[in-house]
């Protein structure tokens, strides 16, 4: 094994970091939802560190809401590479999609249906009115 098929170490700390900041969390409000014992510069200090003690991670990961896996095991890289091939893999698939149907054609269907709405419309207002006009001739 050479030193490029050598995996990459985790860095834990800055993993925590990213999605506290993903969040839009800043240090002092991570350090109360740990409890008393914690300040931002503990989380400073948390934040350095390689790899965070699994209790610790545990409760940030609650706090945080995100899975003790994703901390664990995100890598930015890895990450990057796959939005990259996905985004630019999904410009290819479009361009290869085919509609099944001819806008023009459902276009004319609906114009159809409302036609027909509208003649059972008037139809319902034509005996609306014949029934106007024969209480009308029985009240007189």
């Amino acid at each position: 094994m050479n030193t490029t098929d050598k995996p990459k170490n985790i860095h834990q700390g800055s993993n925590v970091k990213r999605f506290r900041e993903m969040l839009g969390l800043k240090q002092e409000a991570l350090a109360i939802a740990l409890g008393e014992e914690w300040s931002q510069k503990r989380i400073s200090l948390m934040e350095s560190k390689e790899v965070i003690d699994d209790e610790i991670l545990n409760q940030v990961a609650e706090i945080l809401k995100v899975p003790v896996e994703a901390i664990k095991n995100f890598d930015e890289e890895k990450a990057i590479f796959n939005i990259q091939n996905n985004y630019e893999n999904s410009h290819n698939k479009g361009a290869n999609y085919q509609y099944n149907f001819n806008p023009i054609e459902k276009w004319v269907e609906v114009i159809e249906e409302n036609k027909k709405l509208y003649e059972r419309l008037l139809k319902s207002e034509q005996d609306k009115n014949e029934l106007l006009k024969d209480i009308i001739k029985k009240n007189n």
